[in-house]
């Protein structure tokens, strides 16, 4: 039988495709693999063992560089490697390499101290939306400041690796506007004082809840989800656990704005699971109490609105190593209505004067003056503070401006009971260092309430370091 020429050349296969069907049936090489969160220009934190992690075939050697140090290791069963190297100081312009199958290579890595910054939308507000930030973006030549942006995922189970919506990035005028502007402005502030370099991890979500953010794995989760999942914990703080840091902000509680005591139990959840799951100890965690927002009240009594849950933030400060920004006095009346306030700048300051007084061992008051004690004398309330800096001040704040003292104002915002709790507004005057408080309305007072409203505008009680006290109560009705 006579087989056609075009028959026998369809029958043919051509020697490469022949050798490429055979590689084809080889087993794969996996190439050796970083977590999203390494990348160019990424902080690492000084001081603290390091911690580089990816992925590799089973049993794939891995071998780690970094500042003249090595470090190698096999990847286990599952694909997975990780790595501990010797801790270093400060400094930039480091390059990472990891040699697996193959090569990967991180340029301008810097160590320094890594904070997380996490919340809602008051932290996740990037700088080119805040009041006076221009001028800064324009200045943000920044070298040392790095940041990082996580994507805003929720998912059932923890993820081994994070959802990245834009690497590490260094500071300058073309990147700092997208940066959350409490996270710039605390970094500005400690890099400045401090010359440490300052990373940023910016992972937050606008309109969440803070259940979403508690770790399942700790103990105390269950009662305190309601039976929901952590998903946003889950997704945007679990992927890197593994990750030394240096501390947490935290800007959130809109969301929880009707809770009291409840969400008080939630801040020791939160933090505490973190803590657990990083296994660095009490490491710090600053966070800001709510702002001012919506109408002024003119009811003595007060707990309308915000007022309980800025009690329960207040609280917080129980749970070890923690610090709280008060920033009642940084929304003016025309913002009244927005739940966004454009003044992030002393919020981050107020962050800042935490850290450098706790963590960097500088000798400043890092808090206004906090409610201790109440003591009834001859019908009058005397109330004794914690915080009080170099001395209590009738003060005033206008826009970004420090606060200074307001010579010829009067304490506001005070109210008095009796016993009959039918409250009034007060009188009150600072008296060495300790307020008295007082009104014709009632005759033996027992209890004391300051800014205890959703807006409490006018409150004006500071110390002499230019910070407002937190609102209190002094009884529990």
């Amino acid at each position: 039988m006579k087989i056609h020429a075009p028959i026998h050349r369809s029958l043919q296969t051509p020697l490469h495709l022949l050798i490429a069907s055979l590689l084809s049936a080889l087993p794969a090489t996996a190439d050796v693999r970083l977590p999203k969160i390494f990348t160019d220009n990424m902080m690492l934190q000084r001081n603290q063992p390091l911690r580089i992690w990816g992925w590799a075939e089973a049993g794939e050697s891995v071998s780690v560089a970094l500042a003249g140090k090595t470090a190698s290791t096999k990847a286990d069963a599952k694909g997975e490697w990780k790595v501990e190297m010797a801790a270093l100081k400060a400094g930039e312009n480091l390059e990472l390499n990891v040699k697996g199958n193959n090569r990967l290579s991180l340029k301008n890595i810097l160590i320094g101290d890594l904070w997380i910054c996490s919340g809602q939308s008051n932290m996740e507000m990037s700088l080119g939306q805040c009041l006076g930030a221009a001028d800064d973006i324009k200045a943000a030549n920044l070298p040392t400041i790095r940041s990082i942006k996580i994507d805003r995922v929720q998912v059932a189970k923890p993820l081994a690796d994070a959802p990245v919506a834009s690497p590490w990035q260094v500071c300058s005028p073309a990147t700092a506007g997208s940066i959350t502007a409490v996270g710039f402005y605390f970094a500005r502030e400690i890099q400045q004082k401090t010359k440490v370099p300052i990373g940023i991890i910016d992972s937050n979500w606008g309109g969440t809840r803070i259940e979403p953010w508690i770790a399942p794995e700790n103990p105390e989760a269950e009662a305190q989800l309601n039976g929901g999942l952590s998903g946003i914990y889950n997704a945007m703080i679990h992927p890197f656990l593994q990750l030394p840091i240096k501390g947490a902000l935290w800007y959130q509680g809109e969301s929880n704005g009707d809770e009291g005591n409840t969400y008080f139990e939630k801040m020791k959840t939160l933090i505490g699971g973190w803590r657990k799951l990083w296994k660095q100890g009490d490491f710090p965690f600053y966070f800001v109490q709510l702002a001012s927002y919506q109408g002024v009240s003119e009811e003595p009594a007060g707990g309308n609105g915000w007022a309980k849950l800025r009690e329960a933030q207040t609280k917080s400060l129980t749970i070890p190593n923690t610090g709280m920004a008060v920033i009642l006095d940084t929304v003016p009346l025309t913002e009244k209505e927005d739940i966004h306030p454009k003044n992030k700048f002393d919020v981050g300051l107020r962050l800042a004067r935490w850290a450098l007084a706790r963590d960097y061992g500088q000798k400043l008051e890092a808090s206004g003056p906090l409610f201790k004690a109440l003591k009834i004398e001859g019908g009058k309330a005397r109330l004794a503070f914690d915080h009080l800096g170099t001395g209590l001040m009738i003060g005033k704040k206008e826009g970004r401006n420090p606060a200074i003292e307001d010579k010829q104002g009067k304490l506001k915002r005070f109210a008095i009971a009796g016993a009959d709790k039918q409250w009034f507004w007060a009188d009150a005057l600072i008296v060495n260092n300790t307020i008295t408080v007082s009104s014709p309305s009632v005759k033996e007072p027992v209890a004391v309430r300051y800014g205890y409203q959703m807006n409490p505008d006018g409150a004006n009680l500071y110390n002499r370091d230019g910070l407002p006290a937190s609102p209190f109560r002094t009884d529990a009705w």
